[in-house]
């Protein structure tokens, strides 16, 4: 018997949907009966993601053609279109740019300016801004130039020129250097107003869009002609053309700077940075001059120049103790603001370039020769004859007069040429020793050098070495003919006589101030003893007599209260442009108080043609009325003490 039980019958029945039985597991499991299902309701259907593949093909295959066209786009700019975009790149880059330094002013001994800078422009532009293919018009230039001509004062033509230069590539030009802050504000106003109307109305074209402005400064002279030769000018470019300001240009001009920066059709482009390097302002320069005595001196000499319709004339007036000058007036003048209407022959500092014969004012160098040297004494009688031969010469004063009875002091104080020759006559025991004797001394007086100012274009005269003197050089030379000199050598010799005998040289700045407000003052001039304080003081005596005796020749320089000390001179004069004698040279030269100097003024005028031309008569006035002027203005006093009234005649 087995434990298996035998299979049932199957039962017939309605037919019923085929389902799996769970059968028993494990071995000899008997398989569970078949059972109608529960009624079941229908499961929902499942949403089911398509492939992710096809999309990702496309994206990619998507990102591979930007890539491509970005590698095309490269390749044509790099290497198909390079210039092309070479030449806009252009447009774009880093430029420089020199920052002008200010230049540093020049004033007067009390600080007053002579000469400044203000605020200014130049007018540039940027051609290539004015081609047909950036304004879309032909004209450009020519409109532009129409626009600009009236307020830059130039010519169409000449600006037409300068926007369509011949170098197509040029980016910069100039058109006008150092306008007023006006002038650029009207070329501003109007570019504005143009942009504007392009705006609203497309046939309009801005043709201003390529003119900008540089900020650089101008000189200026407050004082007009004032001291002119003494300044000097700066021209429309900036460059120094005479005077203090060319001898000092280093100092006064500083040290410009330069920025570098991006621009983009000639304008800043802020974001991409710039490199600057400052500029260094120049320093002020202080002069010597005083204001109030400067034009003192320039109006009279002005005034006299003008009566006697003469060729020109100086003036100078110089401290006896410092050597300081305090006024340099030439006449005619300048004004430096102006060179348009400026005579050629008026540009510069003819006091200082001008060289001339002295005459009679020369005589006081022969006098400290023969005093210094014991020749003679100022009583010492000279007998003078109405004419004197003297090697290949008849010489003769400037009056015919009988034999005149003269001390020393009497030969200086009339002005006698036939006295001086007899005078330096006794300098040496022959004519070439006393020639030689001569020269020494007025060598040591400042002839045939420099002054020491090194001022441009001064002159040194000419002194000839006494071996070279012609025979009538040896008589000549000690009356103030033969020899030649300059104004401030002149008034040189009169201011170490004044200063007791010990030559200053003459100095015309006094100081520097620089960009940190330190003042550095000049450094001291040279101090040269001439003569001895003994003889100095005795040729001031004697120099009074000249002014002071109605035998004198400088009576009309004068000073009511104050002792004067004073030489006139009538040369003759040779003339530059033909190289033979015409005219003459009018001169006085002098200090005061005799006794007690404190300032020397010189007075010259070249070829006075109306009028009377003897020094004493057309100068003397002109140095009284500066000298006056000179002593009150820096309130020195008279001294009260009386005049020695040295002899100037004596009995036969």
């Amino acid at each position: 018997m087995t434990d298996r039980e035998p299979p049932r019958r199957r039962v017939p029945g309605p037919a019923r949907s085929a389902r799996p039985v769970a059968r028993r597991r494990g071995p000899g499991a008997r398989p569970a009966a078949r059972r109608p299902a529960p009624a079941r309701q229908a499961a929902p259907k499942t949403l089911r993601l398509g492939s992710p593949r096809p999309r990702l093909r496309l994206v990619g295959l998507a990102l591979t053609l930007v890539l491509i066209a970005f590698v095309v786009r490269l390749f044509q700019v790099q290497a198909v279109d390079a210039s092309t975009y070479a030449a806009k790149a252009e447009q774009n880059r880093y430029v420089g740019q020199v920052l002008a330094a200010d230049r540093g002013e020049i004033t007067d001994r009390s600080g007053v300016a002579l000469a400044t800078s203000e605020d200014a422009y130049d007018i540039t532009a940027d051609p290539t801004m004015f081609a047909p293919d950036q304004l879309k018009i032909g004209d450009g230039p020519e409109q532009a130039a129409a626009l600009l001509a009236p307020i830059l004062g130039q010519e169409q033509e000449t600006l037409v020129k300068k926007l369509r230069p011949k170098n197509k590539a040029l980016r910069y030009v100039k058109l006008a250097s150092r306008q007023t802050p006006q002038v650029w504000k009207q070329i501003k106003d109007l570019k504005s107003a143009l942009t504007k109307k392009e705006q609203t109305d497309k046939s309009t074209h801005n043709v201003l869009a390529g003119v900008f402005s540089v900020a650089t400064s101008k000189r200026v002279y407050p004082n007009g002609d004032l001291a002119a030769g003494i300044l000097g000018w700066v021209n429309g470019e900036g460059k120094p053309g005479g005077g203090v300001e060319l001898q000092l240009d280093k100092q006064l001009a500083g040290k410009d700077g330069k920025i570098r920066y991006a621009q983009s059709g000639g304008r800043l482009v802020p974001t991409a940075g710039s490199t600057e390097t400052p500029a260094v302002p120049g320093s002020d320069v202080e002069l010597t001059i005083d204001r109030d005595i400067q034009w003192a001196a320039q109006k009279a000499i002005s005034d006299q120049v003008e009566e006697s319709a003469a060729d020109r004339g100086y003036v100078i007036v110089q401290d006896t103790r410092t050597g300081q000058i305090l006024a340099m007036a030439n006449s005619p003048g300048f004004d430096p603001n102006d060179l348009s209407d400026a005579d050629s022959a008026a540009l510069g500092n003819a006091a200082l370039q001008d060289a001339f014969e002295p005459g009679s004012t020369a005589k006081v160098m022969s006098m400290a020769a023969v005093l210094q040297e014991g020749a003679a004494t100022p009583t010492t009688h000279v007998v003078v004859p109405n004419r004197l031969h003297r090697g290949d010469r008849l010489f003769k004063d400037d009056v015919n007069h009988p034999t005149w009875y003269l001390t020393l002091n009497g030969v200086l104080a009339k002005s006698s040429n036939i006295g001086t020759i007899l005078a330096t006559g006794q300098l040496g025991r022959t004519q070439a020793q006393s020639n030689k004797v001569l020269y020494g001394y007025l060598r040591k007086f400042g002839l045939g050098s420099y002054t020491g100012l090194d001022f441009p274009g001064e002159t040194k005269g000419i002194l000839a070495p006494p071996d070279k003197w012609s025979t009538s050089q040896q008589y000549t030379i000690p009356f103030g003919q033969g020899v030649s000199i300059n104004a401030m050598q002149a008034a040189s010799v009169y201011s170490t006589i004044a200063n007791g005998g010990v030559r200053v040289e003459p100095t015309l700045v006094r100081g520097s101030k620089g960009p940190d407000g330190r003042f550095t003052p000049a450094p001291k001039p040279d101090k040269t003893r001439v003569v001895s304080a003994r003889t100095a003081k005795t040729l001031a005596q004697m120099l009074e007599s000249v002014v002071d005796d109605e035998e004198g020749t400088g009576t009309k320089a004068r000073i009511p209260g104050y002792r004067v000390a004073g030489k006139t001179g009538t040369a003759n004069r040779v003339d530059p442009a033909t190289g033979k004698y015409k005219g003459y040279t009018s001169s006085f030269a002098g200090f005061a108080p005799a006794d007690k100097p404190r300032i020397t003024v010189y007075c010259a005028i070249q070829n006075a043609t109306k009028g009377n031309y003897f020094g004493g008569q057309i100068c003397g006035p002109v140095y009284k009325q500066v000298m006056e002027f000179a002593l009150k203005s820096l309130q020195v006093p008279p001294t009260g003490a009386k005049p020695a009234r040295l002899p100037v005649t004596f009995k036969n």
